[in-house]
């Protein structure tokens, strides 16, 4: 499939427990991926931190500061997927930009520039 052949650098996917079934027998078989499931165990109880989840959990967070992608406004779907990037590298440059003295700039609030 064509989403395979762009993202070849991909090989492992994690998924909520709500995505068990034949998606993982589907991933593995159309598009060479292997979908590991993030389950939380039955006795837990309350709000717990899933390994891996967070990170997603975290990046969309990010994502949701920038104004643009709050709500659906674009009509084009290649719109949104640009300011998904648009937000990514405002949201990233700083912190790759890091100062030679190690100082850590502050986060600015980019939100309305975009």
């Amino acid at each position: 499939p064509c989403l395979r052949a762009r993202f070849r650098k991909i090989v492992l996917v994690w998924a909520d427990g709500g995505y068990t079934g034949r998606l993982v027998d589907w991933a593995k078989e159309k598009l060479q991926l292997t979908l590991q499931i993030v389950k939380r165990s039955d006795d837990m109880s309350g709000f717990v931190v899933l390994p891996r989840r967070w990170c997603v959990e975290r990046t969309l967070g990010w994502l949701m500061r920038s104004r643009r992608l709050v709500r659906d406004f674009e009509t084009l779907p290649a719109s949104s997927e640009a300011f998904v990037y648009f937000s990514m590298a405002m949201l990233m440059s700083p912190r790759l930009a890091r100062t030679a003295s190690g100082t850590k700039h502050e986060q600015s609030r980019w939100a309305h520039a975009a």
